[in-house]
C-alpha cells in the first residue's frame, strides 16, 4: 500500500513499533480479524540484510539508520553527569530484537507477586504471576523456545522443548558447576535450530531461524492480509480529547501523514514511547496520559555484573561459552538480585588488560607515568598461566523510583533525555551480588570486568508503569493509559520492576494479554457503533 492509501484507511488498530511488543501484539490481533497498522520509525530493510547493531564509532544518523540501530544519541544524565550515548536500541522493523541473543527466559513468581515469605518492593504488580502462566507458555510456544527446564523452577515449562546438543566444553564446564552445588541450566532461545543455523545472536540474520519482533511478530501478522507496515515514519505526537486518541501523526521523508484507528498501541520501547506522550502537547497540556506527570518516571535497567570465568582443570575449552544459566543467586539472604548467564564472549589478554587499567585509573599509580603500558606485561603473563576465560554477566535487578525518569530533550525537538541515579539500596545490592557470585563459584578464578555500576541500555523498563493508582501509574492493570478508552502500551515501559531476568518473554507474554484485553474492548466498540447507527 502506497502513504496515501496507509492514511486513507481507518484501521482496527495501529501499533507503534515493530519490537517484541508491537510484533507480537500486532501478530495477535491480525490473526484474530482486525487490521492492523505497524508504524515504524525504521527501514522496513531486506530479509538478506546480516549485520551488527552499528558501534559507537558510527555516529552519522543516515548509516547507522540503514544497519537498523537507533539513529541519534540520547542526553543521559547519570549521577549528573552529562553524557551522550547511542543506546543500544534497534530502528527497524523487528527492533532490537532482531539483533538480541534470543535469550527468552521465564520471571520468577516473586518477581510479580508480594508474599511475607518474599516481599515484594511494591506490594506486587497488578497482575498476578498465576493469571500471567498462561500467557508465559503461549509467549514460549510462540517464539519456539528451546533448552532445558530450570531444575529450581516452582512451575513447569509445558512449552519449553528440548535444546540443541551442547558444545562438549560447555557440558564439562556444567558438570563442574554442578559438582560445586549449583543448579546450571541450558538458557532458553527463541532459535529454530535449522540446517546451516550460523547462531545469529547478537546480529541480524537473515534467515528464520532465530524468533524475533520481525519473524515471530510482524511477518506473519503481513501474511494474514491484514496488516501493513508504514515504515521511515517518525511518530511526532498523537491527536484526540479527553478520552479517545483519533489521529496518530507522523513525519515520513520531510512529509506530515495522519492515520487513524479505532485502537493505538504504543510500543516504541521504553525510551521512546514516554517520548511520544510527553510530546502529545497539542490536545494535552502537559502531553497525551501525563495529567498527573506520571508519564516517563520509575525508569529502571538491569545492572551488567560482567566477569571471567576460568574453567577448572578438564573444565577448559576453545569456543566461548554461550548456553550456560544458573538462578542459584536469584533471590539469595533475603534479597532480590538475579540470574547468572554466559554471554558468548571469551576474555583474554584484552579484557584482563582494561580491568589493570581501570584499577590503576582508581589509585595512586594514575600519578606515575608510563603505567597504562606496563600493565601490558602482567596482562600476557596473567593470559599466558591463566588461558582464555568464559565471559559471564549478573543481571542485577534495578528497583523504581520516581524521580529516576525518561523525558524530551530540551535542547533537541524529538529527542530524548535520561535522568538517572544510583540508589543507595542498590550500590549495597550490588556488592552483595559480587561477593555472591565470587563465593557461588568455589574455586575458579573468576575477575570482574566492570568496577562502577554498569547500566544495562538495552534493558530500559518501567516509565509508563503500570498500577491501580493513577496518581502513581500511567496504565490500569490491562495496559490501558488511565482515563483513555483507546490507548494501549505493549512493550517494556509497563512493567513496575525490572525482574533478575531478561525482559524479551515477559513483553510477548504481555503484548498477548494486552490483545486479548483489546479484543475484548474491540468487540464492545463494535456493539456500541452497531447500536447508535440502528438509533440513528
Amino acid at each position: 500500500m502506497t502513504p496515501g492509501e496507509l492514511t486513507e484507511k481507518h484501521w482496527d488498530v495501529i501499533v507503534i513499533g515493530t519490537g517484541i511488543g508491537g510484533g507480537t501484539i500486532g501478530r495477535r490481533l491480525a490473526e484474530r480479524g482486525l487490521s492492523v497498522l505497524f508504524v515504524e520509525k525504521g527501514r522496513a530493510g531486506h530479509r538478506a540484510e546480516q549485520n551488527h547493531m552499528a558501534s559507537d564509532e558510527i555516529t552519522d544518523p543516515v548509516a547507522r539508520l540503514v544497519r537498523g540501530s537507533w539513529p541519534e544519541t540520547i542526553h543521559a544524565r547519570i549521577e549528573g553527569e552529562e553524557h551522550r550515548v547511542h543506546p543500544a536500541i534497534g530502528a527497524a522493523v523487528g527492533g532490537s530484537s532482531v539483533f538480541y541473543a534470543a535469550t527468552l527466559e521465564r520471571p520468577e513468581p516473586h518477581d510479580l507477586d508480594h508474599s511475607a515469605e518474599r516481599p515484594h518492593p511494591t506490594n506486587g504488580w497488578p497482575v498476578s504471576f498465576s493469571a500471567m502462566l498462561p500467557y508465559f507458555d503461549a509467549a514460549q510456544a510462540l517464539f519456539e523456545v528451546r533448552g532445558q527446564p530450570d531444575p529450581l523452577a516452582p512451575h513447569p515449562t509445558p512449552n519449553l522443548t528440548a535444546g540443541p546438543a551442547m558444545c562438549e566444553g560447555d557440558a564439562r564446564l556444567m558438570e563442574g558447576m554442578r559438582r560445586s552445588g549449583l543448579h546450571p541450566y541450558q538458557l532458553h532461545s527463541a532459535m529454530r535450530g535449522l540446517d546451516g543455523c550460523g547462531s545469529c545472536l547478537g546480529r541480524k540474520c537473515p534467515r528464520p531461524c532465530k524468533l524475533d519482533g520481525r519473524s515471530a511478530g510482524v511477518e506473519p501478522a503481513l501474511a494474514t492480509g491484514r496488516a501493513a507496515i508504514a515504515d521511515r515514519c517518525e511518530v511526532t505526537e498523537l491527536r484526540g480529547d479527553d478520552i479517545r486518541v483519533t489521529r496518530v501523526v507522523a513525519r515520513r521523508d520531510g512529509e506530515t501523514l495522519e492515520f487513524t484507528a479505532s485502537h493505538v498501541v504504543l510500543a516504541a520501547g521504553a525510551l521512546s514511547s514516554p517520548r511520544i506522550l510527553l510530546a502529545s502537547r497539542s490536545d494535552w497540556a502537559e502531553g497525551c496520559g501525563n495529567a498527573r506527570g506520571q508519564v516517563g518516571r520509575y525508569l529502571m535497567f538491569h545492572l551488567n555484573e560482567m566477569f571471567a570465568l576460568w574453567p577448572r582443570r578438564g573444565e577448559g575449552y576453545a569456543e566461548a561459552a554461550k548456553s550456560i544459566g544458573f538462578r542459584d543467586l536469584y533471590y539469595a539472604e533475603g534479597h532480590r538480585f538475579g540470574m547468572v548467564q554466559a554471554m558468548g564472549l571469551d576474555a583474554g589478554e584484552g579484557e584482563i588488560l582494561s580491568y589493570l587499567r581501570g584499577k590503576i585509573d582508581r589509585s595512586p599509580l594514575r600519578r606515575l607515568p608510563g603505567t597504562h603500558q606496563m600493565a601490558r606485561i602482567p596482562a600476557k603473563v596473567a593470559a599466558r598461566l591463566l588461558g582464555q576465560a568464559k565471559v559471564f554477566v549478573g543481571l542485577l535487578e534495578d528497583r523504581p523510583y520516581a524521580e529516576n525518569r525518561v523525558t524530551t530533550d530540551p535542547d533537541r525537538p524529538g529527542g530524548i533525555l535520561i535522568d538517572y541515579r544510583f540508589s543507595p539500596e542498590l550500590h549495597q545490592r550490588r556488592k552483595r551480588f559480587r561477593k555472591l557470585i565470587r563465593t557461588a563459584l568455589g574455586l575458579r578464578r573468576t575477575l570482574f570486568l566492570t568496577y562502577q555500576p554498569e547500566l544495562n541500555f538495552g534493558h530500559p523498563c518501567g516509565s509508563l508503569r503500570m498500577g491501580t493508582d493513577p496518581a502513581k501509574s500511567v496504565v490500569d492493570a490491562d495496559c490501558r493509559v488511565h482515563g483513555m478508552r483507546n490507548l494501549w502500551v505493549a512493550d517494556a515501559s509497563f512493567m513496575p520492576t525490572s525482574m533478575g531476568v531478561n525482559p524479551s518473554l515477559t513483553i510477548a507474554a504481555n503484548a498477548l494479554r494486552v490483545g486479548d484485553a483489546i479484543l475484548k474492548a474491540a468487540g464492545t466498540s463494535d456493539l456500541e457503533h452497531r447500536a447508535m447507527s440502528l438509533v440513528s
